[in-house]
């Protein structure tokens, strides 16, 4: 029963006729909204992104077909699709999840498996959806980019260091400039936080030490992703 359900609808590219092209395409389309769903799912992703995972599928589909048992021409496809990498930012590991999904859906449609790219996808999706009610405290969680002014008669070398102890897992002194004509010094740390909790504490304590001038503590920045 299985061996039936999971055999493809076309055997060679003789068989591939105007109904089966048509079919073929329209369960690219369908898979490749579900996959777009799946991955915008509690998610905040750019309406090109949700159009490029529901249309992948269906290209994918079309330039395997047009190339089917040609190698010569399968080489040339796949440095053209390596050109790709080359035309967006990186993503994040969902992203690029949701990306190979669509491309393999596209592969396995164009051979004429609809039954089990239907099922990879709706198992793969299933899991990228479930994963967004499980929260995993994670390292990065903590890491923040502390920066301290400081007047030029401070000696910062070890002058924070009983609170970075008490306050961070760990830090590290990460670059140091002056300004206001250098009568000020602006240092910028890296450090890990013990708890999410203790900000305002740390902050407040830091003030002490550095005669109440600027300080501020970030999330690392994250580079700007276009897809």
């Amino acid at each position: 029963m299985l061996e039936t359900i999971f055999s493809p609808i076309y055997t060679s590219t003789s068989d591939i006729t105007t109904t089966v092209y048509v079919i073929c395409s329209l369960a690219s389309l369908v898979l490749g909204a579900v996959i777009a769903w799946a991955a915008g799912y509690k998610s905040r992703q750019s309406k090109s992104f949700m159009l490029a995972l529901l249309l992948i599928p269906v290209i994918v589909q079309m330039v395997i077909m047009l190339v089917n048992d040609n190698v010569g021409a399968g080489v040339a496809v796949m440095g053209a699709f390596s050109l790709v990498r080359f035309r967006s930012a990186p993503g994040s590991a969902k992203e690029i999840v949701s990306i190979f999904l669509a491309m393999a859906t596209g592969l396995a449609t164009a051979k004429g498996y609809l039954a089990l790219a239907a099922v990879f996808v709706i198992v793969v999706c299933l899991i990228m959806v479930l994963s967004n009610f499980i929260t995993v405290k994670e390292k990065d969680d903590l890491m923040r980019e502390l920066r301290i002014t400081i007047p030029e008669d401070l000696n910062y070398a070890h002058e924070f260091d009983d609170l970075f102890e008490k306050y961070t897992k760990q830090s590290k002194l990460m670059n140091v400039k002056t300004t206001n004509m250098g009568s000020l010094y602006k240092l910028s740390y890296q450090v890990e936080l013990n708890s999410e909790d203790i900000v305002q504490a740390f902050i407040d304590d830091l003030r002490c030490r550095n005669g109440n001038l600027e300080i501020s503590m970030m999330v690392p920045a994250m580079e700007e992703r276009i897809l």
